[in-house]
């Protein structure tokens, strides 16, 4: 099995564990806590039994910082979104990534409650933008520099909730624009921007800089995914946001 045939079983075997959880009469915090414990513990199992040489980073366990002397580590939130899980809505998400040398290479993000996993080697360009472009934004918390930069292109904003679900609106073309300013970690972006970047979607920092996993400190707090013919225009939509802003 392949890294990525592994990767995209393990994301779609997890998600419907997390369904079936969600069978079981749980609802809120509950469920969330219960589909977070789960999951996490199915995925590392079967990563651990595959790939035992590798180092693995999880959301939902601690940090062994052995992984930093390895060239490959397994990246994974079990649940990305677990408010929306637990909400039993459907923008959530099961990330499993693997970065090779500090790159995001390989993945699969699987939406559970859509029966859709997108991996890394079965990669799908998205289909040419609208007119009018359409930017995806947390929906409790849409980060200011986002909506600034919507405003600026013109784009509708479309409230969403997991940063996997978001990525992947943007790989299947429902959305544009994925920028994103206001705190994530290394597991919320590996697997989708691994996948993102198959798709031959521009994967960034929202500075331009590249998008580095691995690292001592997981913090990675920005990010910006979108169509390489939108870039220039992102990025001076930016700059003149920062200037507006002071």
């Amino acid at each position: 099995m392949t890294d990525a045939e592994l990767a995209a079983a393990v994301a779609e075997e997890a998600g419907q564990l997390l369904l079936a959880i969600r069978e079981e009469g749980l609802n809120g915090r509950a469920l969330g806590d219960a589909g977070d414990r789960r999951a996490n513990k199915l995925i590392l199992d079967r990563l651990r039994d595959a790939r035992p040489d590798d180092a693995l980073l999880s959301e939902e366990s601690t940090d062994d910082r052995a992984r930093l002397d390895s060239r490959r580590v397994w990246i994974v939130d079990p649940v990305d979104g677990t408010r929306e899980y637990g909400e039993a809505r459907t923008d959530w998400a099961v990330h499993v990534g693997l970065a090779i040398d500090g790159v995001a290479t390989t993945g699969a993000v699987a939406l559970p409650d859509k029966q859709i996993v997108f991996r890394t080697d079965r990669p799908i360009p998205p289909p040419p933008a609208p007119a009018t472009l359409r930017m995806v934004v947390s929906r409790t918390r849409p980060a200011p520099e986002a909506i600034s930069v919507a405003n600026m292109l013109g784009a509708e904003l479309v409230p969403m909730g997991s940063a996997g679900a978001k990525a992947m609106a943007v790989v299947s073309g429902d959305a544009d624009i994925y920028l994103h300013s206001g705190g994530q970690y290394e597991w919320d972006s590996a697997a989708p921007v691994a996948v993102a970047g198959a798709a031959g979607l521009h994967c960034s920092r929202i500075d331009g800089s590249p998008l580095v996993y691995n690292r001592p400190d997981v913090y990675l707090p920005d990010l910006l995914i979108c169509r390489h013919e939108h870039v220039d225009r992102i990025f001076a939509a930016l700059a003149s946001a920062r200037t507006t802003n002071g």
